[in-house]
């Protein structure tokens, strides 16, 4: 069994073309500063529609973690125990990624964390590194 593959829509084609060049994008609302992931059409505070695609510097602080010992399909089976972490990122949003050496590295939260990008079929996708301390 395959793992699901990214599909990029019209709205989030620009994230996905940034990480085929290894970068983290994300909107920035030129009206009011609003910084949102979720690409969309307008802001979610003000309702402008002067959207800028910017690329985030890649650095970010862990919220949240957790284990996946039990794949939620078949297609994770070989990859668990795995780690994913739920990372707050220093532009001001917030990124659910897989985190590099699975269950091997001791996280902790408020750690600082890269984001790095890793090689699937479809293309390359972002993952967190613990920084040293």
């Amino acid at each position: 069994m395959e793992k699901p593959a990214f599909r990029p829509t019209a709205d989030n084609r620009p994230f996905w073309d940034g990480c085929q060049q290894e970068k983290i994008r994300y909107q920035l609302c030129q009206h009011c500063g609003t910084v949102q992931l979720i690409p969309r059409s307008v802001c979610t505070r003000c309702h402008s529609r002067d959207l800028a695609w910017q690329d985030a510097c890649g650095l970010g602080v862990v919220l949240s973690h957790t284990t996946v010992y039990r794949a939620p399909t078949p297609a994770f089976k070989s990859e668990t125990p795995y780690v994913i972490a739920l990372i707050d990122m220093q532009e001001g949003f917030r990124l659910m990624v897989n985190m590099r050496d699975g269950a091997d590295i001791n996280l902790t939260i408020g750690d600082t964390v890269r984001i790095r990008f890793e090689a699937r079929p479809e293309g390359l996708l972002p993952i967190a590194e613990k920084e040293p301390a």
